[in-house]
C-alpha cells in the first residue's frame, strides 16, 4: 500500500524524487543513510516531493518525517509499485550496500522499470558485492550502464563492478552516514539502560560470524569476542556496552556476554533508538571495538579510538581510509594479536587523534560530493542550473567538521 504522511503537508510544486533502498527499520546503518539522503535532497530541492520506497512503510512513515510519501514495495502487487514509479521525475537508488547476491536483481528490476518509463536514475553512494550469481551480475552490468550517474561508497565496490563487467564511469565518494547529526542521549536514558555514567565505557558491536570467522563454530567465535570484552574490562577498569545495530545482533551479544568471566561488567542496549540517538550515545564512550560498518563510522564521527573487526570488504575499506588497524581475520589462535591491537590502539590514540579527525573531515567532504552530483542531475531535470536558483545551500550544518571528543583517552591501567 501507499502510506500518506502522518501530518498534513501542502502540495509541493517541485520534482517528484523516489528513494529506493533497504529501508524500513531493519538496520540502524540503513536508517542513518536514509536520514542523510533525505536531508540532502531537501537541501537541494526544498520544493521536491520525496517518495520513499520502503520494505516497511509504517516504520518509515513514523521515523522519517522528511518523507512526503512512503510506498511499500515488498509484499504488494507489481502494478501498484509501477504506478508509484511512473509519477517520478528521478529515482535515487541507495545509498548503502544493495548490490549483492540474491538482492541486486530485486532492486535493479525497479530501476529498470523506471528507466523504461523515461525516469532519470541515480546511484547514491551504493555498495556492491559479493556478486557471484549470474542473474545478479547480468542485472548489474546492464542496468547500471543506463543510469545517469553511478556513485559508490568505497573502492571495493568499484572493483566489484569492474569485475562484473560494468564499463561506464563509476565515482567513489564515501558513506552518506558520515553526514549524520547526533541527537542527545541523556543521563536519564543511560540510567534506564543500566549503563553507569561514572565509569569508563567501551562500546562493542557483534554480529553473526559470516566471512570474518567462517571456519569457527559459533561457540568459539563468541568465546573469542568474550575474551576481548574481558580484556577491556580488566585493562581499562571499564564496563562494556553492546550496541545491536540490527535485531539479530541481540542474540550474539547475549551469547558473548554469557562467555565473559565478568558478565556483571557488560550491558546490552535494549531500547529502540534513532540513528542520531545511537550516534549521541557514542559520545559517552571511551573506546569502540566492532564489526558493523556503521558502528565503526559512528565511532569515528564521535572521535573515538576504534578497532574494526573485519567481516567484509566495506569494513576493510573504511578502516584503510581512516588509517585504523584492520585485522585480516578473527580466529581463536589470533586472540593474542587482537588483544595486542586493542592495547596499542589505546596507547597511540592521543598522538594520532588529530590525524584521525582530519581523515573524518575529508571523508565527510567526499560524502557531500554525492549530494552535489545528485544536484547536478536535478538541475538537468529542472531544465538547467538556472532552474535551481534560490534552492537551499548544500553546505549546511552537516558539513561541519566532527566535534572534538570530550576528553583524551586515559592511559591503560590507570
Amino acid at each position: 500500500m501507499t502510506t500518506a504522511p502522518s501530518h498534513p503537508q501542502p502540495a509541493r510544486p517541485g520534482p517528484r524524487i523516489g528513494v529506493l533502498g533497504s529501508y524500513g527499520g531493519f538496520n540502524i546503518g540503513d536508517e542513518s543513510i536514509l536520514t542523510c539522503v533525505l536531508h540532502c535532497l531537501r537541501a537541494q530541492r526544498p520544493d521536491a516531493r520525496l517518495v520513499v520506497f520502503s520494505r516497511n512503510a509504517e516504520h518509515t512513515q513514523a521515523h522519517h518525517p522528511g518523507a512526503d510519501e512512503v510506498v511499500d514495495w515488498e509484499g504488494v502487487s507489481r502494478n501498484h509499485v509501477l504506478v508509484a514509479l511512473a509519477s517520478l521525475d528521478v529515482l535515487v537508488l541507495g545509498g548503502g550496500g544493495l548490490l549483492f547476491d540474491g538482492e541486486a536483481r530485486r532492486y535493479l528490476r525497479l530501476v529498470r522499470a523506471a528507466q523504461e518509463r523515461g525516469i532519470r536514475t541515480f546511484a547514491y553512494a551504493i555498495g556492491a558485492g559479493p556478486l557471484r550469481e549470474a542473474d545478479d551480475r547480468e542485472a548489474v552490468r546492464t542496468v547500471l550502464a543506463d543510469m545517469d550517474d553511478v556513485v559508490v561508497r568505497d573502492e571495493e565496490s568499484k572493483l566489484v563492478l569492474e569485475e562484473v563487467g560494468v564499463e561506464r564511469d563509476v565515482v567513489v565518494t564515501a558513506d552518506p552516514a558520515l553526514l549524520l547529526e547526533p541527537e542527545p542521549f541523556t543521563d536519564e536514558m543511560m540510567r534506564h539502560e543500566g549503563v553507569p555514567t561514572d565509569s569508563r565505557l567501551v562500546g562493542m558491536s557483534v554480529r553473526e560470524p559470516g566471512r570474518a570467522a567462517e571456519k569457527l563454530d559459533e561457540g568459539d567465535y563468541h568465546a573469542l569476542l568474550a575474551d576481548v570484552a574481558d580484556f577491556l574490562v580488566r585493562r581499562l577498569d571499564a564496563h562494556v556496552v553492546f550496541l545491536p545495530m540490527e535485531r539479530h545482533d541481540v542474540r550474539h551479544a547475549h551469547a558473548v556476554l554469557s562467555h565473559m568471566t565478568a558478565p556483571d561488567k557488560g550491558r546490552i542496549l535494549h531500547g529502540s533508538y534513532s540513528p542520531g540517538q545511537v550516534l549521541g550515545f557514542m559520545r559517552h564512550l571511551d573506546l569502540a571495538v566492532g564489526m558493523r560498518l556503521h558502528f565503526v563510522i559512528f565511532a569515528a564521527l564521535s572521535g573515538l579510538p576504534v578497532l574494526p573487526l573485519p567481516y567484509s570488504g566495506k569494513v576493510f575499506d573504511f578502516a584503510r581510509r581512516m588509517g585504523a588497524p584492520a585485522l585480516v581475520g578473527v580466529a581463536r589462535e589470533q586472540a593474542g594479536l587482537l588483544l595486542a591491537e586493542v592495547d596499542r590502539l589505546w596507547d597511540e590514540y592521543p598522538q594520532r587523534q588529530e590525524e584521525l579527525h582530519s581523515r573524518v573531515r575529508e571523508l565527510s567532504t567526499q560524502a557531500l560530493e554525492t549530494c552535489a552530483r545528485c544536484g547536478v542531475l536535478l538541475d538537468e531535470v529542472d531544465g538547467g542550473p538556472e532552474a535551481a536558483m534560490g534552492t537551499a545551500p548544500l553546505l549546511d550544518t552537516h558539513a561541519e567538521p566532527p566535534p572534538e571528543p570530550a576528553a583524551e583517552p586515559r592511559p591503560l591501567g590507570v
